[in-house]
This record gives C-alpha cells, sequence and structure tokens, in this order.
C-alpha cells in the first residue's frame, strides 16, 4: 500500500521543505521531492540528511532566484549535476541531472502528488530515486545501508526486475541485489546467461 500522508514532525528539514515548495511555485518552477525524504514521504525510514528537490536543467537559473529571494543562501558547486541552497544548517540540493536520469517533464510526471508534512507535493518515483541512488554508487561512496533501509521498508513498492534492469550497467548496483536477495528483501531476480546477452 503507498504512503500518501506522512504528517509527523520532521524538524528543520520539514520547515526547510515547506518554504523552497513555497518559493519555486510561486516561481512557476516544476520540481519533484527526491532522495531519502522521497523515501520516507512513501513509508520508508526517517531521514536527517540534506534534501534533494529534483528540478529541470533549463529552471536552474530560475530555481535560485527564487531560493534567493525567499532568504536561502545559494550556490553553485564545481559538480556540473546539481546546484545548492542553504536555510540556516539545512542543505537544499537542487538535482537536474542526477547519473544517467535527467530530469525531464517526463521524469516530473512519473512522480505522484502527496501531502508530506501537511504540504501538497509532487514526490519522485520509487523506482526513480532508488535508480538514481544506485547508480550513484562507486568505489569511493559505497551506502548499502541506506538502500538496504529502504529496501526492507518499501521492498513491497519497489519494482525489482525493472529497477535491476535500468541499473545493469553498474557492478555496484549488482551487489546491492546481491545483498538484498540475500537478506530476503526480494524474490530471486533471474539474471541474463552470457549466450542471452549475445556472449555465446
Amino acid at each position: 500500500m503507498e504512503h500518501r500522508h506522512r504528517n509527523e514532525s520532521f524538524g528543520p528539514i520539514g520547515t526547510t521543505l515547506k518554504k523552497a515548495a513555497h518559493a519555486l511555485r510561486a516561481a512557476d518552477v516544476p520540481f519533484l521531492l527526491g532522495g531519502s525524504v522521497a523515501a520516507w514521504a512513501r513509508g520508508g525510514p526517517e531521514s536527517s540528511n540534506d534534501l534533494d528537490l529534483m528540478i529541470r536543467p533549463e529552471d536552474v537559473d530560475r530555481a535560485l532566484a527564487a531560493l534567493d529571494d525567499e532568504g536561502f543562501r545559494t550556490e553553485r558547486p564545481p559538480e556540473q549535476w546539481l546546484v545548492k541552497a542553504w536555510d540556516g544548517d539545512v542543505m537544499v540540493d537542487l538535482i537536474h541531472c542526477p547519473r544517467q536520469l535527467p530530469i525531464t517533464d517526463e521524469v516530473i510526471d512519473r512522480g505522484d502528488e502527496m501531502e508530506v508534512l501537511a504540504v501538497s507535493i509532487r514526490v519522485m518515483a520509487l523506482e526513480d530515486v532508488l535508480a538514481t541512488k544506485l547508480l550513484a554508487l562507486n568505489e569511493h561512496a559505497l551506502d548499502y545501508e541506506s538502500l538496504i533501509q529502504v529496501s526492507r521498508s518499501l521492498r513491497e513498492q519497489i519494482p525489482w526486475e525493472r529497477l535491476r534492469e535500468r541499473t545493469a550497467s553498474s557492478p555496484y548496483a549488482a551487489a546491492f541485489f546481491t545483498l538484498a536477495e540475500g537478506l530476503g528483501l526480494t524474490e530471486t531476480v533471474t539474471v541474463p546467461s552470457a549466450a542471452a546477452r549475445g556472449g555465446g
């Protein structure tokens, strides 16, 4: 069952979410709630980490201007796939090009309108949340703990076969599926044989 209402107290992140959502809507900037807070909105574990908002690449300048007008301190880091805004001690990542999934109208439309912290907001599709997290794994950043926690909480909502297909290029994602299967979080996912993949 999908969780449509998550209105528990979420500390300063909740306050920042309300401010940021108000500012972006006032500027007509389409956006999605992403990351671990999007998973929490669907019934996953609570996160005290930063807030991720997903925006289209063409909206970056307008989004930063809107948050600046709302009193956020904005920043353009060297990374080419996101910009940042600070509301006091709370950091907001405005992500427009996560790994292998540029934010487009289609990605935004796949999200679900949900009530989060008493705010009606579009939440990134769970499959997209997990795909971006899995494809971001590398030898210097292997955060399997949070992925396992989210998967344990939301395993019945996860389209396991499609998720594995989408992340097949990543050996780190493959390792996650081995962990998930070993922990009984998912039914066994069939791995194509070398012959089926054209390997002879």
